[in-house]
């Protein structure tokens, strides 16, 4: 009886109900209108979609239970530790920063919109840095290393990967004057949001979105942030608003010419939780290992994944720069010739 009831409120809390129950166990439903009330509605909305996507794909005969391995045990594993750690980190940073806040913010629709903005940003810092820092990346690469998209991807996170983008994204939203609360309420509709961009292509087979992909980064730009074609590495670091790639130019639209594959560069065992988790650290340590001299073992932790001291660069920016190098001198070629045509 107790292992019944342990499961009952493990899906409670997988499905994030709880709240939800204690409101209509009180039979106050007024509840549902206050700020509280309605967050407990919209927390049980990603856990159901991903519910629906693993049974449509049941029903039409996709489901390939090895594609959702790493989520599952990550999820798993990081339940009881990383969901912790990130709110303690939420709580320190604000309790820590907000004080030195350029500006004081309150509550409105302006001023969300703003903080929205400034949200992007830090999420587009702690995201950028999490690509091309190769400690950081060690902490990342989980996320990538699964070889298909599906919505329970959003949950494959190493541990201390929520603790570390969190303390960025705090503190940056903080001093730049977003109000505390409203950084909750944004915090959660980019949680979301974000979960909501891993459906794959089971359950929603073009994630363009029509005309809503202009504004917005959609399922389609986010299965291009997962590609490791050429073209798409190292591209859509944001999460909803598109502005920070298009101001840096990492935006890179999905093509239809160039079919994603996911998953990332390194050669993995397939499907092995042990070698997504951990492969990565592993990596790490054996080229620390071999590098010659203090300066150069730094760099391979500070640098870019696929930096080498000899000189024989294989960063993403590196293949992605001379993947369209050869795109450009292709797309030329057929002018060359049709000029040395005409010539003649």
């Amino acid at each position: 009886m107790e292992s019944l009831q342990s499961i009952v409120e493990w899906l409670k809390d997988f499905f994030g109900v709880h709240e939800l129950l204690k409101i209509i166990q009180s039979g106050n439903y007024r509840e549902l209108l206050t700020y509280d009330g309605i967050l407990s509605i919209f927390r049980p909305l990603f856990p159901v979609l991903l519910l629906i996507e693993i049974i449509k794909a049941l029903v039409f005969r996709k489901f390939k239970a090895i594609e959702y391995k790493i989520p599952f045990f990550s999820y798993v594993l990081n339940a009881f530790i990383g969901k912790f750690i990130s709110i303690a980190a939420v709580v320190f940073c604000i309790g820590l920063f907000e004080k030195y806040a350029i500006i004081n913010t309150t509550f409105t629709w302006y001023w969300f919109i703003y903080g929205y903005i400034v949200w992007e940003f830090a999420h587009f810092i702690y995201h950028y840095f999490g690509h091309k820092v190769r400690l950081f990346w060690c902490l990342h690469s989980t996320h990538h290393a699964p070889q298909a998209m599906n919505l329970s991807i959003s949950y494959a996170h190493f541990f201390l990967e929520g603790p570390y983008a969190d303390v960025i994204r705090t503190t940056v939203c903080i001093l730049l004057g977003v109000n505390p609360v409203m950084l909750v309420l944004i915090m959660f509709i980019d949680g979301l949001w974000g979960g909501f961009i891993h459906v794959g292509e089971n359950m929603l087979k073009d994630g363009r979105l029509g005309v809503i992909g202009k504004y917005i980064l959609t399922p389609s730009h986010h299965r291009v942030h997962h590609a490791k074609n050429p073209l798409y590495m190292d591209t859509n670091f944001c999460n909803l608003l598109n502005v920070w790639d298009k101001v840096f130019r990492t935006y890179q639209p999905e093509e239809r010419a160039v079919p994603v594959e996911y998953g990332i560069t390194r050669v993995m065992r397939p499907n092995s939780f042990l070698d997504a988790y951990f492969g990565e650290f592993g990596a790490l340590i054996k080229d620390v290992y071999k590098a010659p001299g203090i300066k150069n073992k730094f760099l391979y932790i500070l640098m870019p994944p696929g930096w080498s001291h000899t000189g024989d660069h294989k960063t993403a920016k590196v293949i992605r720069d001379e993947h369209l190098k050869k795109e450009k001198i292709k797309a030329s070629s057929p002018k060359k010739n049709l000029t040395a045509s005409s010539a003649v």
